[in-house]
């Protein structure tokens, strides 16, 4: 299936399961956090390959948090966030005042990933009853369209149309927001759309 031929049911479905997903990685971030963490309802779009590299100003360094996801519908849970951010957001679990990412912050970052995206397939899971499981978290310095792009090629979108489902986060008078992907590989959308009968 060729994502320009999804119809409008098969988009609205998607959005629905992606929404479940972000509610519960949110939930996730903001008990970890102690912080009402808010996110926007995922978009859902269908994009050239090119315009990946300009996304948010691709040339914009950045912080990703990557966790490969696994079994029946293999993909990447990608969550990436501003370097600044990344450092608020260890030091507010750390309770200190670092001004570079430490390895103890690395491991943190990648704690933060795992439990984040461990809720959005735990919630994809329950509602398809498909297997699904996770990586261990990497953590990417890198500039933001490398990050977007080396993610999308390693799921196999190597089309000239990619899927993008993106969901903004934010505590922003905290300095927390970032964005949340999920990026699925060929066939894994067919799986889940013919999980709920559609």
């Amino acid at each position: 299936m060729g994502y320009l031929d999804l119809n409008d049911l098969q988009l609205d479905a998607l959005k629905e399961i992606a929404n479940i997903g972000t509610g519960n990685a949110a939930t996730a971030l903001s008990q970890l956090l102690n912080l009402k963490v808010e996110m926007t309802v995922p978009s859902l779009n269908v994009v050239p390959f090119d315009e990946i590299f300009g996304e948010g100003g691709g040339e914009r360094v950045a912080i990703g948090v990557l966790v490969r996801v696994l079994g029946d519908t293999p993909g990447n849970i990608l969550f990436v966030m501003e370097k600044d951010v990344a450092l608020n957001i260890v030091n507010k679990i750390l309770g200190n005042n670092e001004k570079e990412i430490s390895e103890m912050g690395n491991s943190v970052l990648c704690e933060i990933g795992n439990i984040m995206c461990g809720a959005y397939m735990n919630a994809i899971a329950k509602f398809t009853n498909l297997v699904i499981m996770p990586s261990v978290p990497a953590v990417a310095y890198d500039m933001l369209g490398a990050i977007l792009s080396t993610t999308f090629i390693e799921s196999g979108q190597y089309d000239e149309y990619v899927l993008d489902i993106e969901t903004l986060f934010g505590k922003y008078d905290e300095n927390i927001s970032g964005h949340f992907y999920y990026v699925p590989m060929p066939g894994s959308l067919e799986k889940i759309l013919s999980s709920i009968g559609i």
